[in-house]
């Protein structure tokens, strides 16, 4: 009896380290006749990126496809654990790649220097990334998609490096960080009032109206209550996106949902507490390159209505708006049928 409960014990231990270590990887892209494509690519890879080693995903139907590249929001709020469950149109027709970004995710580590966990060097990641995937596939110029903090870094490699941007799709587009945060706090205090509200009104009393005496905490405190009111998210629980990529998909093991966790954690942190509280509207207003904006309809984290201002006082060879009727702040993966359409379009107009 002895023997068999330490046998237990044993085979219990080896299957938890197993699902909390075991390689991660991505899955093959295959026919109907379940054989892998030719000249399909299904990668997850650690790339050297500004003296650090940084994980990306690549995966598409033909490699030879113009090359997209996501930027994630957060900052900290990674997209690898969950993308291949919203993107297998995409990639049809393009080289989606997505990237962990400096800190977040399985690009986090604990011996990272804060000191760089600063914005200047996550544009210079995003460039140098940029570089390695025209040089790995063998292309001039690749497309930008960024969403939420990941457009700050989108809207910042335009203008810095144009010449190796085909296009820029902003989703959940940043503008103006005060004047967003004011409209996202008036309207949870609107829906809080109407509803009455007394828990939500006391807090959203106490921490005052942007900008925020204590950025993080307050911050925090407006995103609970803008996620009950809808401003955040409608269809797609990206919380819940997370944790059954954790727990299920091969790109994530356990253990990365722990780095998942404390890299989440170290970017607030670092990164969101001190980065640059700029106004695009004031500091660009022109760009080389094609831009496009996503908005969704709910959205009051970066609320729409600025990001349509925005729209209509920039320049460039080509833009346009698009809407997104049923979704707030994350319209790519809450109408990925209409977003994958979309980029279609955009490819038909700048290939």
């Amino acid at each position: 009896m002895i023997l068999k409960h330490k046998k237990k014990i044993i085979i219990f231990v080896i299957l938890f380290l197993i699902l909390v270590f075991f390689p991660t990887f991505t899955f093959k892209i295959r026919d109907d006749n379940f054989k892998v494509v030719n000249n399909s690519i299904a990668e997850l890879t650690k790339v050297k990126i500004g003296g650090v080693d940084q994980c990306i995903m690549m995966r598409g139907v033909n490699e030879d496809n113009p090359i997209i590249l996501f930027l994630h929001g957060g900052p900290g709020y990674p997209f690898i654990s969950y993308a291949r469950r919203f993107q297998s149109q995409l990639e049809q027709n393009f080289v989606v790649v997505n990237w962990d970004q400096r800190g977040s995710g399985k690009s986090y580590r604990a011996n990272i220097d804060e000191n760089s966990m600063n914005q200047e060097q996550l544009e210079q990641d995003t460039i140098e990334l940029i570089d390695y995937l025209c040089d790995r596939f063998n292309k001039e110029k690749i497309y930008i998609v960024g969403h939420s903090w990941g457009t700050v870094l989108g809207i910042e490699t335009i203008q810095n490096a144009p010449e190796k941007i085909i296009a820029y799709i902003g989703i959940g587009q940043v503008v103006d960080d005060i004047e967003g945060e004011k409209l996202s706090y008036d309207y949870v205090l609107e829906k809080a009032t109407k509803e009455n509200n007394q828990k939500a009104l006391k807090e959203l009393k106490e921490i005052g109206k942007p900008p925020y005496k204590n950025s993080k905490k307050d911050t925090f405190v407006q995103r609970e209550w803008l996620k009950k009111y809808g401003g955040y998210e409608l269809e797609v629980k990206t919380v819940h996106e997370i944790i059954k990529g954790v727990l299920l998909s091969p790109e994530y093991s356990w253990f990365d949902g722990v780095r998942f966790i404390r890299g989440n954690l170290f970017s607030i942190e670092t990164l969101f507490v001190n980065r640059e509280k700029a106004d695009f509207r004031e500091k660009y207003k022109e760009f080389d390159v094609p831009v496009y904006f996503c908005a969704g309809r709910y959205d009051y984290n970066t609320p729409s209505a600025l990001v349509e201002e925005y729209y209509n006082i920039i320049k460039a060879p080509k833009k346009n708006f698009y809407w997104f009727e049923n979704s707030a702040h994350e319209p790519h993966l809450a109408e990925e049928e209409k977003f994958a359409g979309i980029m279609m379009k955009i490819y038909e107009e700048t290939k």
